[in-house]
């Protein structure tokens, strides 16, 4: 079996990912407090917006082996609302920045979920077009006559 042929629930997958990201933070700033790595303050930021991203582009390539895809869809977006949050409140909490605070990772947040959306219905609407191609009679072309 391929790997995305598994059906996996968005919200799994997004405890998943705020758990590996909060993981990934935590190692980061024990490294930078023992002084192993000068790792930047905003680094947890960088994180959170990196595994935000990964969200994204896992889900929406997921979406398509989604057997209900309104159900998916609706699940996916709740989905990203969590891992935006969740990665959020767990940069916060690591380096004591807000993300008013933490350079332009507003704004990447932003672009982030924008184009989540956007690719998200872009691939809803290429699994309806091939439902409907799938659905529909085709004949072979008829010949002219010259």
């Amino acid at each position: 079996m391929l790997f995305f042929e598994h059906k996996v629930d968005p919200l799994r997958q997004a405890a998943i990912f705020v758990g590996g990201s909060a993981a990934f933070m935590l190692v980061a700033a024990a490294l930078r407090w023992m002084g192993v790595s000068a790792i930047d303050r905003v680094f947890p930021w960088s994180v959170a917006t990196a595994f935000l991203l990964l969200y994204a582009v896992f889900i929406s390539v997921m979406s398509l082996n989604a057997s209900s895809g309104l159900r998916y869809w609706s699940r996916s977006i709740y989905g990203f609302a969590a891992v935006a949050f969740g990665n959020g409140l767990a940069a916060w909490l690591v380096s004591g920045l807000a993300l008013s605070e933490a350079q332009t990772y507003r704004w990447t947040y932003v672009v982030i979920a924008i184009c989540f959306l956007v690719f998200l219905s872009i691939l809803n609407l290429m699994r309806k077009i091939v439902a409907f191609a799938e659905r529909e009679e085709w004949n072979a072309p008829r010949r002219r006559k010259r």
